[in-house]
């Protein structure tokens, strides 16, 4: 019994890790945090770490990939819900822009941008399919919306892009906490592009 013991404790359950990896990565950042301080956290040793993730590039992508699946999760539930396109879109914005400074999943997503430039083709690979899991959702709501007569008549794969970026935009000056861009102000200026550009 022990030996069983021992053995969970030195394995923790995968979410756990994760989910201690993406608190340390946001209040310390990623070249602050390492395998052995990660591991006393998890109560796993370093060596173990490195030998499920191999760097701490790979336990960054795979935290923010973890994180993201949550809020695929309920970013899935908010789409299809039975509600006006335009309710389900102020819910996509609503969960796309950071709570604020130091938000933990756009620290994460800060963390990967910086390392972009360097990352190899499979990690770039990676960060993408996130990314287009954002887009492809977002173009398909507007798609709706047009279809519907809700939303003017736009080109809805142009308009997310342009969309995306604004939020995105927005959303790392509230994460760096940039003076006079908190994210009430933010939203605010989305629901302004969105009723001059979209609504009818």
């Amino acid at each position: 019994m022990a030996d069983g013991v021992r053995a969970r404790r030195s394995a923790p359950p995968r979410e756990e890790v994760l989910a201690a990896a993406m608190e340390m990565i946001a209040e310390r950042g990623l070249e602050k945090l390492t395998m052995a301080a990660l591991g006393r956290a998890v109560g796993m040793s370093s060596g173990h770490l490195l030998y499920y993730f191999g760097s701490k590039d790979e336990l960054l992508l795979r935290t923010l990939e973890w994180s993201e699946s949550r809020l695929g999760a309920e970013r899935g539930r908010l789409l299809t819900r039975a509600a006006p396109a335009r309710e389900r879109l102020a819910a996509y914005v609503d969960l796309y822009v950071p709570d604020g400074h130091r938000d933990p999943h756009w620290t994460l997503w800060l963390e990967v941008w910086n390392r972009s430039l360097g990352a190899v083709a499979d990690a770039r690979d990676r960060q993408a399919a996130i990314e287009g899991a954002w887009h492809r959702d977002l173009a398909a709501l507007v798609a709706e919306g047009v279809s519907r007569g809700e939303f003017r008549p736009v080109d809805a794969d142009r308009f997310a892009a342009r969309l995306r970026a604004l939020l995105d935009g927005f959303s790392i000056h509230v994460a760096i906490g940039l003076r006079g861009t908190d994210r009430e102000q933010a939203l605010g200026h989305v629901r302004e592009f969105l009723t001059e550009s979209l609504y009818r």
